[in-house]
């Protein structure tokens, strides 16, 4: 029996992962009082923020379901911004968050590039994206609650730069619930992910239970052709992420819930697609697991979110941490091992080896 998990239901924390919580306990405590400190992203200026020390890599504010871009040797990640003040249990997301690097340590904080607001079609909860460029333009796909068709929809902003301002590029949704009918759930049209093929053709993927795919046209801003599913993926819950490594498709994804992170490999983005196994954990004191992964002078990267600030984070309050990524010698992935540490400074050259680190979160 299938079994498909909303995201409003609220489960305990393992008890394995309160080491988490202890890791970080003696840093943590001033993300609130810095939070309230440090200029609003209404001030419209960068603002370069103090370097973390590891994970979290960002404690200022709680940042959720992380994507990347790698663009003439900067890092953008974009990010939900978690907003449920404490004790609630429930998701309050109502903008999204741009940070940029040159070496995955030191980071400046953007001005908010986007809001659900800018979606006049769009009632709120500004959920998981991806921005992605295409011809000197930056597109932002964003899953948000429509304002008139039932559930949750895929918006496209657009805009010429990748800290923004961005805008609708459609006036309209370019997917809505009423689309996919074959999960019977509200929430199925999340979490978008594109990627360009080596053709120049554009792919998007979304999903939650079913995890959809289609061809974008050349303009980024309608499907070119039908909507289809991935097959051959073992507990597909939601938050697909493609990349490619050595002429090998990756597609990672939560997994079950509370939610681990798997993969499946392929050669081509139409599959046939290979369930490959774990690639980490469930990500301490957080039920979601979201990830972005990507290469960056000559080391890869994972990219995701735990819960693991003490000052009321949990599985609603949620933060974005950054490991290392190896790969081993027939292309399947090595296990992520999520530390506390996080990464050094990114040089040009890879590390030789994995970084002997102390793991942050456990198992079931």
């Amino acid at each position: 029996m299938k079994i498909t998990i909303s995201r409003t239901k609220i489960f305990a924390a393992p008890i394995g992962l309160v080491a988490t919580l202890l890791t970080t306990a003696l840093t943590a405590p001033t993300a609130l009082a810095q939070q309230a400190a440090t200029p609003a992203a209404t001030d419209q200026k960068p603002v370069a923020l103090p370097v973390s020390g590891g994970n979290p890599i960002i404690t200022h504010k709680y940042t959720a379901d992380p994507s990347a871009l790698v663009k003439d040797g900067t890092v953008y990640i974009y990010a939900g911004h978690d907003e449920a003040p404490a004790p609630q249990e429930r998701y309050v997301m109502h903008e999204w968050l741009c940070f940029s690097s040159q070496d995955m340590v030191h980071w400046t904080e953007h001005p908010s590039p986007l809001n659900v607001k800018a979606f006049a079609w769009a009632k709120d909860d500004a959920w998981a994206s991806q921005v992605i460029e295409r011809n000197g333009k930056y597109y932002w796909y964003a899953a948000v609650e429509h304002g008139t068709i039932k559930g949750k929809s895929i918006g496209v902003a657009v805009s010429d730069s990748p800290t923004g301002p961005f805008k609708d590029a459609r006036g309209s949704a370019l997917i809505t619930n009423d689309m996919t009918t074959e999960a019977k759930i509200s929430w199925d049209d999340i979490d978008p992910t594109v990627y360009i093929d080596g053709n120049n053709q554009a792919y998007l993927f979304w999903g939650n239970s079913i995890c959809y795919y289609a061809k974008l046209k050349p303009n980024m801003t309608e499907l070119d052709g039908p909507i289809k599913k991935v097959e051959g993926l073992k507990n597909f819950t939601e938050a697909p992420w493609i990349h490619k490594h050595d002429n090998w498709y990756y597609l990672s994804y939560a997994y079950q819930f509370p939610e681990k992170m798997a993969y499946a490999m392929s050669r081509t983005l139409e599959g046939p697609w290979e369930y490959k196994g774990i690639l980490n954990e469930i990500a301490g004191n957080s039920n979601t697991n979201h990830q972005a992964i990507i290469d960056f002078k000559g080391q890869s990267y994972i990219i995701y979110h735990n819960g693991s600030i003490p000052t009321a984070g949990s599985s609603y309050r949620r933060s974005v941490c950054i490991d290392y990524l190896y790969y081993n010698k027939d292309g399947t992935l090595k296990r992520v091992v999520m530390t506390s540490e996080g990464v050094k400074p990114a040089k040009q050259v890879a590390p030789a080896a994995a970084p002997k680190a102390k793991a942050t979160s456990s198992g079931n």
